[in-house]
């Protein structure tokens, strides 16, 4: 009887548990054990390299392998609760790395029609679970994307920079109040900067002071010279 009972609660325990977004494995966890595993080798050893100039940029890891699985499920396979443990290893990092500031975080917004498709702004719930750890302020309406761009990927450094341009104005709560304290965008992927330029240059325009961007992860084969970014 005894191990009839056991067996019974195994066996429900794994309908109970959900499947690791990257494996299909069954896991009470976001990732499974072995996924969390390979995620945390895509670490960087250093996410303050590029801490430093008029832009600064801190990033947790390197945008190959798993991780780069990991930030494709969240954005276009319905994964949102991915957000959360990297929200959580981000913040993590930024606690070891950085003092205390007073900061609001801004995420980087998602075109109105974009969103309705997506369902959600998967920076927003990354800088959810980023706050959530942190205890920064969160400003999810502090930016407003008002030009529907074309994807990033296919384009070049000149390309990009004409796709965003003028992408960005502020968004309600940030017209209704400017925020008090330095502003920290956060977006999922830091490649060449355009998508942040632009957006620093609408808070800016508007004389909003920006302290730096925090980012998932950047390809490091776009990252970039110490000191300069580009």
């Amino acid at each position: 009887m005894a191990n009839w009972t056991l067996n019974f609660q195994s066996l429900l325990n794994l309908f109970l548990e959900s499947q690791c977004p990257l494996c299909q494995r069954p896991t009470p966890q976001e990732f499974c054990q072995d996924c969390t595993r390979q995620l945390q080798r895509c670490k960087l050893s250093n996410h303050q390299e590029f801490w430093q100039g008029e832009l600064p940029v801190f990033v947790w890891g390197n945008y190959s392998g798993s991780l780069k699985r990991a930030i494709a499920a969240l954005k276009y396979d319905n994964q949102p609760q991915i957000a959360k443990p990297l929200g959580q290893w981000l913040a993590q990092a930024w606690l070891n790395s950085q003092p205390q500031q007073k900061l609001v975080v801004v995420p980087i917004p998602l075109h109105a029609a974009k969103l309705k498709i997506r369902g959600y702004n998967q920076a927003e719930l990354l800088a959810e679970s980023f706050c959530h750890f942190t205890g920064l302020g969160l400003q999810p309406q502090g930016l407003k994307r008002i030009k529907a761009t074309d994807a990033q990927f296919s384009l070049s450094g000149s390309q990009r920079e004409e796709n965003l341009a003028d992408a960005f104005v502020l968004g309600t709560e940030f017209h209704r109040q400017r925020p008090n304290n330095r502003v920290l965008l956060l977006d999922d992927i830091y490649t060449t900067g355009a998508t942040v330029r632009s957006a620093v240059q609408a808070l800016q325009k508007q004389g909003i002071a920006v302290y730096g961007v925090v980012a998932i992860a950047t390809p490091s084969r776009n990252m970039l010279p110490k000191g300069k970014i580009k």
